[in-house]
């Protein structure tokens, strides 16, 4: 690829990236290594958001990605304070290491306040995962995608329909169909697993003979009514075991249960390239991560989401998920989409390409 420098200092771009959740860890190794190949320099900032005892050197490893530049350790606050206190924080590293773009990803409060710091500081900002729609306006996802599309330059969007939902929003420019990011991991973890994992054998497990199931959103764990009734769903499945990597939260819930769980087998979190080769293995898939539902897809095995609505329609449509509560699988179908494990080079040349323009126009 062509090398690239800054006309106006003489040095390589600088590319400043906004992660504070596990899943966007795992999304963004596949464009790290892409902006590097680019000629990039990515300076990466972990907000803490989510706190995860398994973000440790293994994780890193396993994702073959640098540890975050700088770790702001903000979390376990209310939205607002959260937010405020990462806009803070991302404000002063923003000025001192001058990027020529901001990467956010998703929808997460670490997204937004990245976004907003930049948009403040005119600093130009592509967001991955851009044009999800749930229409629920309750979950604070939701407003957070909307707002930060809305002060992007770049938006990467990993369907067609994404494309669409800003197209409605009168958001034109800039807008790309990529095919989506976590096609790339998964096609990497699949073959690294396949080679390395022994989760099957830790667990006394047989391919095909059990399910995974997550639970983790707040929607889902407050309401202590709504978690029985998702719990005694789980135990009416056809399967004859579940195995659940929980968090500390989900086990508390659990604890209290009045009817307690039988068919699942809690485990704690597990590292990336396990969980990619325990879920390619499964049965079925049961979960409310917005994530796990395409890596199923990704994976070949069937998913119900245990939500009320989902951002993934194009899965549902194509009869690989549906909803916990909602009708049966459609026919089942490929999904052209998502791509075919190339989004993340796509996303590293655009974002060269407009380094490039707006450095020969400035």
């Amino acid at each position: 690829m062509q090398s690239i420098q800054s006309v106006s200092t003489g040095k390589r771009p600088i590319v400043v990236t906004i992660l504070g959740a596990r899943p966007q860890f795992i999304k963004a190794a596949p464009v790290s290594k892409a902006l590097a190949a680019a000629d990039i320099d990515e300076v990466m900032i972990h907000t803490g958001q989510h706190f995860d005892d398994n973000m440790s050197e293994l994780f890193f490893r396993e994702l073959d990605i640098r540890k975050p530049k700088y770790n702001l350790e903000i979390n376990g606050l209310s939205h607002g304070a959260m937010t405020g206190r990462m806009l803070e924080e991302i404000e002063k590293i923003l000025v001192e290491e001058k990027p020529d773009l901001v990467v956010v990803y998703g929808d997460t409060n670490s997204t937004l306040a990245g976004g907003l710091a930049a948009s403040k500081l005119h600093i130009p900002i592509a967001h991955v995962e851009a044009g999800l729609r749930s229409f629920n306006r309750a979950m604070p996802e939701e407003i957070n995608r909307i707002v930060v599309d809305h002060i992007s330059t770049l938006l990467f969007c990993p369907t067609a329909t994404a494309v669409d939902h800003l197209n409605s929003e009168n958001i034109h420019v800039g807008v790309m169909h990529v095919g989506d990011v976590m096609m790339d991991t998964t096609l990497a973890a699949i073959e690294r697993a396949s080679a390395t994992s022994d989760i099957l054998a830790r667990f006394d497990l047989q391919s095909k003979h059990y399910a995974v199931a997550t639970l983790h959103r707040a929607e889902n764990t407050n309401d202590a009514a709504r978690f029985q009734e998702l719990i005694n769903w789980l135990d009416d499945q056809p399967v004859d075991k579940i195995l659940m990597p929980v968090h500390p939260r989900t086990r508390q819930r659990l604890s209290e249960l009045k009817s307690p769980a039988r068919k699942l087998v809690l485990v704690e979190p597990l590292g990336y390239i396990d969980m990619a080769w325990l879920v390619h293995n499964a049965s079925a898939v049961f979960t409310d991560s917005g994530g796990l539902q395409k890596e199923a897809y990704f994976h070949g095995v069937p998913c119900v989401t245990l939500r009320d609505e989902t951002e993934w329609v194009e899965t549902i449509d194509a009869g690989w998920n549906r909803l916990w509560n909602g009708p049966e699988y459609k026919s089942r179908r490929s999904i052209s989409d998502y791509g075919t494990g190339e989004a993340s080079s796509q996303i590293a040349a655009a974002i060269k390409e407009f380094i490039i323009r707006r450095e020969k126009t400035s």
